[in-house]
């Protein structure tokens, strides 16, 4: 069962949460992670990418940099930027986006679970990857980005919620892409008691985002038991900073493919190719958009198509099942020579915020072929955790993005 625990969030003051809210550290790279901060210095974009504060001949991993992003921090904590809760709290999420909300627990979630797989995990995660975090966590002495977890509803636990968020939030405020954030603090020692046992009956929590964050939360963990022979388990770094959201309100959007090359072959092959396992109907310009699953669009030499897989290379297996991999395992591997979609240089992933015009420039500018996918369900992804199985990369794409910045655990 679950450990969901309440701690100190150490969090901004209501009049700069707007301005030090930000972005999750991994949807920039460097060129635009220095432009996001620009004329802000608050931002906490400052101290997850603390490469900002350095010219570019400074590498991005050097030593220099997650000594500077410890050093921010503590900064922001003595100018009063951040204070810090006197007790164990939780807090109420929302994020509200074109109308639509999901809200959320934020807590602190137990490594012991991770390790036991109490939290499910459906990606791997690479090893380069989780080492910037891990010395970023390490050297800050702190988790600054939390992990999306989503947990099968509980009806106890909307209650709660639902009666929460009727009081006055802590923070009300629209950031600059329009998603309206709302966030409640939990202090009242009956409540923060019945949220805790309710999740104490929750046999699993799901990774929706943020396989690296957690994989480096829960090293560092690690590291700081070999270093604290004597530990109780009860220290803040045998937990990690989490926001826990119902599966029903969480909103998947596709993850849409791009590749450079139909692999050698003419329009005319290609298409009689995936005609094999696709029906291809050709519908013009406009852009396509699949309504249901097993149904893809697809972009090529200025025209959309729908493409519909055959009945033989569909799948009830948790993962030969889901959309991506009948692309992948159907057209992408064995007609465009995909073999690899994680190192593959000739395929490119973009995420469904972005919409399907983004898959036509990027046709026009550097690719010759694209795909518009049917989103991945929340209960598919359930389903394939629940397997101990693992979804193929770039399955996933959530919005609205969680904020870093409003909540940070201390170690």
């Amino acid at each position: 069962m679950a450990v969901v625990k309440p701690f100190q969030a150490v969090r901004p003051g209501r009049d700069v949460v707007s301005q030090v809210a930000a972005l999750p550290y991994d949807v920039y790279n460097r060129k635009e992670a220095c432009e996001a901060v620009k004329g802000n210095p608050l931002s906490f974009l400052n101290i997850d990418r603390a490469e900002t504060q350095f010219s570019d001949e400074v590498d991005t991993y050097a030593d220099c940099v997650y000594e500077k992003a410890r050093e921010l921090l503590q900064a922001r904590m003595e100018d009063g930027t951040f204070l810090q809760d006197e007790t164990p709290c939780y807090y109420i999420y929302q994020l509200t986006m074109d109308g639509r909300s999901q809200t959320g627990i934020v807590a602190c979630s137990s490594v012991d679970d991770y390790l036991n797989q109490v939290v499910k995990k459906h990606e791997n995660t690479r090893e380069d990857k989780e080492q910037d975090r891990i010395r970023h966590v390490d050297t800050t002495g702190a988790h600054t980005g939390p992990i999306f977890l989503a947990y099968r509803a509980v009806e106890e636990l909307d209650r709660t919620v639902h009666q929460v968020c009727g009081g006055t939030p802590i923070y009300d405020f629209v950031s600059d892409d329009g998603i309206e954030h709302k966030v409640w603090k939990i202090a009242a020692p009956g409540l923060v008691k019945r949220i805790e046992q309710t999740f104490a009956r929750v046999p699993a929590t799901y990774i929706a985002d943020g396989h690296h964050r957690a994989a480096s939360a829960v090293k560092v963990g690690l590291k700081r038991r070999e270093e604290n022979p004597g530990y109780t388990g009860k220290e803040p770094f045998n937990y990690f900073l989490s926001v826990l959201f119902p599966d029903e309100q969480l909103m998947i959007m596709p993850y849409n493919r791009v590749v450079k090359d139909l692999n050698g072959l003419s329009r005319e092959e290609f298409l009689k190719r995936i005609s094999e396992d696709f029906m291809v109907n050709e519908v013009g310009s406009t852009p396509f958009a699949p309504v249901v699953k097993g149904e893809f669009g697809m972009y090529l030499a200025g025209s959309w198509f729908r493409l519909k897989a055959r009945e033989h290379v569909l799948s009830k297996d948790p993962v030969k099942g889901l959309d991506v991999s009948v692309l992948q395992d159907a057209l992408l591997g064995p007609v465009l020579g995909i073999g690899d979609p994680r190192t593959d240089k000739r395929i490119d992933f973009i995420g469904g915020i972005r919409g399907l015009k983004e898959l036509e420039k990027r046709v026009a500018e550097d690719m010759t072929v694209a795909f518009s996918m049917y989103p991945t369900s929340i209960q598919e992804l359930l389903n394939v955790a629940d397997a101990g199985l693992l979804m193929p990369p770039k399955s996933t794409w959530f919005e609205p993005k969680l904020r870093s910045g409003l909540f940070i655990h201390m170690l």
